[in-house]
């Protein structure tokens, strides 16, 4: 395996981003979205362009309109014509437009040729300045004359208003009507020779811009200015040219005349980002800095830090500490069981052990000076002390299978009373109805035997049992008529190791090994006040649907 590979996989093993730095990635990547909008300049500055293009086509359209009707008022038939016209192909676009305008029964028949805007600023050259017009020894036809003269006054009005410069060339691109430079050849301008040819051309040039601001230089549309000549036909033939000009609208200028606008979407992306930034802060980054200080805290063995987070965020992240506090819990509360745990069994198998190992000593020590009955007595003493760690360790590995007790089944009380029944002969066991258990029979057995024997060593001849139905479940009274359970006692019975009856066998860890039976189960058990015997009362969660 290469160096590369094992370098990357222990990158991607050991380092891992901060939660801070992904939210600070996300946000770069919010504040990003304006940036976005400078490729949107470039599209809405294009836009620009054409509308201005478009804007010019239509203007010239009207201006060659006027001018050959003056054209054919002045020239007559004698008028000298230029090359054939071009027919422009119907793009694409236009062609149900086209369909429609032919169907319609308002519309003039005719040979539908639009003319759409063909320039791209992101592909269309940006040419040097136009070059100046040229003197030329062609002398103007006296028809291109007249009409120029008769077309400059419509040209000036046009212009004040569409700030757009026109100028009218005859077939040779001779200006026969503009500015001052009438009479001034633009023949050689590339754009002009395409109309006189019989086409529509455009074009972009560069602008001289005077002053110009540094923030300008985000805006291609500050230095270009769009040039569009349209052929003049008549009859087929070229009859001069309408070269327009103009600066195409200013993408800094749009921004200014939509301020209000362009403030309340920039408005809305700083709030959207400081939202997203709090939403990341309070509901992810925050909860899990708080987590992640608090188990730190927790493995130190800090109980003060077992509180709910006081933010928690999110439904998973609160899922997550709920989690990790209950297992922290839970395992404070085994350790802590463990520990008095291990401290009784230590207490409880050291005093047989104590009296087995004292009784031996004497019998070694003690030889032949021992009488029979004495021997007999130490002998006897040992096998008793025998018997209750025997007992001890018994209930012990009891108690351990109730720790660890599979979960689930379920099981029907009048069964598990019928094989019980079977066991203690001499004891009256009844159930006031029937109905099924929520654990296993063979778990239910254990519960119930060690709560009869509890029952059978105070002194009871009957148990009943009743089940009765609750908003919280359903409960299970487990009442007996013996010596019942001293009001001193009555705080002790669950603990392990505690009993009454030690001097009869009693190991005292029956009623703990059934209060863990049952909690392994979800399920409760606590003594019940009543006036005579003791009374179990065992509770039940909600039985599932």
């Amino acid at each position: 395996m290469s160096l590369t590979m094992l370098f990357s996989r222990s990158f991607r093993d050991r380092w891992r981003p901060p939660l801070s730095l992904v939210i600070a990635l996300v946000l770069g990547i919010m504040l990003l979205v304006p940036l976005g909008g400078i490729v949107f300049f470039r599209v809405y500055e294009n836009q620009l362009i054409q509308t201005t293009e478009g804007e010019l086509i239509a203007q010239s359209a009207a201006i060659a309109a006027i001018t050959a009707q003056h054209l054919r008022q002045f020239g007559g038939e004698d008028l000298p014509l230029g090359t054939n016209a071009i027919d422009q192909p119907i793009p694409y676009s236009m062609e149900p437009l086209i369909s429609t305008l032919r169907r319609s029964k308002n519309q003039p028949e005719g040979n539908w040729a639009p003319q759409l805007p063909i320039l791209d600023l992101n592909k269309t050259p940006v040419l040097p300045a136009r070059a100046d017009p040229v003197a030329t020894d062609v002398r103007i036809h006296p028809a291109y004359h007249a009409t120029g003269k008769a077309i400059a006054t419509v040209l000036r009005d046009t212009q004040r208003l569409t700030l757009a410069g026109f100028r009218i060339l005859d077939p040779n691109g001779i200006i026969i009507a503009g500015r001052d430079d009438t009479g001034l050849s633009l023949a050689h301008v590339e754009e002009v020779q395409t109309a006189l040819g019989g086409r529509y051309s455009s074009a972009l040039r560069e602008r001289t811009v005077q002053n110009p601001q540094p923030i300008y230089s985000i805006s291609r549309g500050t230095s270009v200015r769009v040039f569009a000549a349209l052929p003049i036909v008549l009859d087929g033939k070229v009859a001069g040219v309408v070269y327009a000009s103009r600066t195409p609208s200013n993408i800094l200028r749009e921004m200014f005349l939509k301020r209000e606008t362009m403030f309340w979407v920039l408005a809305f992306v700083l709030s959207a980002t400081l939202v997203v930034g709090v939403i990341f802060a309070r509901g992810i980054a925050g909860p899990i800095k708080a987590l992640t200080e608090r188990s730190l805290k927790i493995g130190r063995g800090d109980r003060d830090a077992l509180k709910p987070l006081v933010i928690h965020g999110n439904r998973e992240i609160h899922a997550l500490s709920s989690s990790m506090l209950d297992t922290s819990r839970k395992l404070f509360e085994r350790n802590d069981y463990i520990n008095t745990f291990a401290n009784h069994v230590t207490h409880e198998l050291k005093t047989p052990l104590t009296a087995i190992q004292g009784a031996t000593e004497l019998l070694r020590d003690g030889g032949d000076e021992l009488s029979d009955a004495e021997r007999e007595k130490f002998l006897g003493n040992i096998l008793a002390d025998t018997e209750r760690a025997s007992r001890l360790l018994n209930r012990l590995r009891e108690l351990a299978r109730a720790d660890s007790v599979e979960i689930g089944g379920t099981c029907q009380l009048s069964e598990v009373l019928s094989d019980i029944r079977r066991r203690f002969q001499g004891i009256t066991i009844d159930a006031r109805e029937d109905c099924m258990l929520p654990l296993a029979a063979e778990n239910a057995r254990i519960v119930f035997e060690n709560l009869i024997d509890n029952s059978i060593r105070h002194g009871a001849d009957r148990v009943s049992f009743s089940p009765e139905e609750t908003e919280n479940g359903f409960t299970l009274a487990v009442a007996d008529n013996g010596e019942g359970i001293s009001a001193g006692n009555q705080d002790q019975i669950f603990d392990l190791f505690f009993t009454t009856r030690r001097a009869s066998g009693g190991t005292g860890m029956g009623l703990g090994i059934t209060q863990a039976l049952l909690k392994a189960h979800q399920a409760t058990i606590r003594l019940r006040p009543q006036d005579r015997g003791a009374c179990f009362e065992i509770g039940f969660p909600p039985r599932r649907r």
